[in-house]
């Protein structure tokens, strides 16, 4: 993964790696553990991955967007450089203008 100049979107792809790394030692303790008999406990677990897995995709989203207002077209034959909107395009990575 290339560095990002954002400092915004560099924080959220550090809180997807973390939220992630989060859930899968939850799903680890709870398969090495076992289900707890509580129902308070797996009530509150239950509620926890799905904060996590809530925030997860909130800076997915985040993300996708700065990809789809930063992306450089891919193909460099006339016929899909003619179909670019050049006019919304920004060499600095600003988003549409």
């Amino acid at each position: 993964m290339t560095a990002d100049s954002n400092s915004r979107i560099a924080w959220h792809r550090a809180q997807v790696r973390r939220h992630r790394e989060t859930l899968s030692r939850i799903d680890a303790a709870t398969f090495t553990i076992g289900e707890s008999i509580d129902a308070r406990a797996q009530t509150q677990h239950r509620k926890l991955v799905a904060e996590l897995t809530a925030k997860i995709r909130q800076s997915e989203q985040v993300i996708a967007q700065h990809k789809r207002e930063t992306r450089r077209p891919l193909g460099t034959d006339v016929r899909s450089l003619s179909k670019v909107d050049w006019s919304d395009w920004n060499v600095h990575g600003n988003g549409p203008r």
